[in-house]
């Protein structure tokens, strides 16, 4: 049976994710920090759909833990026909004044693992000529973000990379998409310490399911990148035009809390 890896399945886009490359015919193997989350989305998903789920606890933002998570993966037999680099996180502050340690693990989870991971799978991608890989990065790529500048940079790496990485395997069978949510409802936001930033009021808010069926549809048709959303879409489009410090200023607007 064809295998989808996914990281950060514990919940929000990871998890729907899960639930949906089950109902479309693939077994799991399932990443997050602690088990126990992992456990009820894999009984969730076994009872729902009758697929077999591995689950692998694992903190991708520590040094080479991607290349352990693989190390079990082979171990396990299991050869990824869809991988799917969603864990991340990030934090609101000034660079300066954020816990330099956990700005290091953001960017060993949100470029590290996720570089990690798509190197290791790629190979036996390539060999077989078929497979998929989804990377989640947001909005947030495409422009500064004061108060979480190490979070967007390293989103604009994730962009970068996927679509460079696209470019190199299409001739191979193999599909690499990048999705861009705007904002959505999951734990990203309380993490992050967002609860009260302005960029979550209103109602262009999505839900975690509906980001995970866009980013799904399209890498599976196999797009380079989608952003989640029309309004997100046009947004991120219209960033090409402006001036880069008047985005930024925008983005630490919206950042600030109420």
């Amino acid at each position: 049976m064809p295998v989808a890896l996914i990281t950060g399945a514990s919940t929000g886009i990871g998890r729907e994710l899960a639930f949906i490359a089950a109902e479309n015919g693939y077994d799991l193997a399932l990443v997050a920090r602690t088990a126990a989350p992992l456990e009820v989305v894999a009984t969730e998903v076994t009872r729902k759909h009758a697929r077999k789920v591995l689950i692998f606890p694992v903190d991708l933002s520590e040094p080479n833990a991607a290349i352990g998570l693989m190390d079990s993966i082979g171990k396990a037999g299991i050869a990824v026909d869809v991988l799917i680099n969603n864990a991340g996180f990030g934090l609101v502050g000034k660079v300066w004044e954020l816990p330099d340690y956990q700005q290091m693990q953001m960017v060993q989870l949100n470029i590290g693992a996720l570089t990690q991971l798509t190197r290791l799978c790629l190979p036996g991608m390539v060999e077989r000529r078929l497979g998929y890989v989804l990377n989640v990065a947001s909005t947030a790529a495409f422009q500064p973000g004061p108060l979480m500048s190490v979070y967007y940079a390293s989103k604009a790496y994730v962009v970068s990379f996927s679509e460079a990485v696209h470019n190199e395997v299409k001739e191979f069978g193999v599909k690499v998409c990048c999705l861009c949510p705007g904002p959505t409802r999951t734990e990203f936001v309380k993490r992050a310490g967002m609860g009260n930033s302005k960029l979550f009021e209103g109602g262009h808010v999505m839900s975690a399911a509906e980001v995970a069926q866009i980013g799904w549809n399209a890498m599976m048709s196999g797009k380079s990148l989608v952003v989640s959303g029309a309004l997100n879409a046009t947004m991120a489009f219209l960033t090409r035009f402006a001036p880069r410090q008047m985005m930024a200023s925008i983005a630490r607007s919206l950042q600030e809390t109420k």
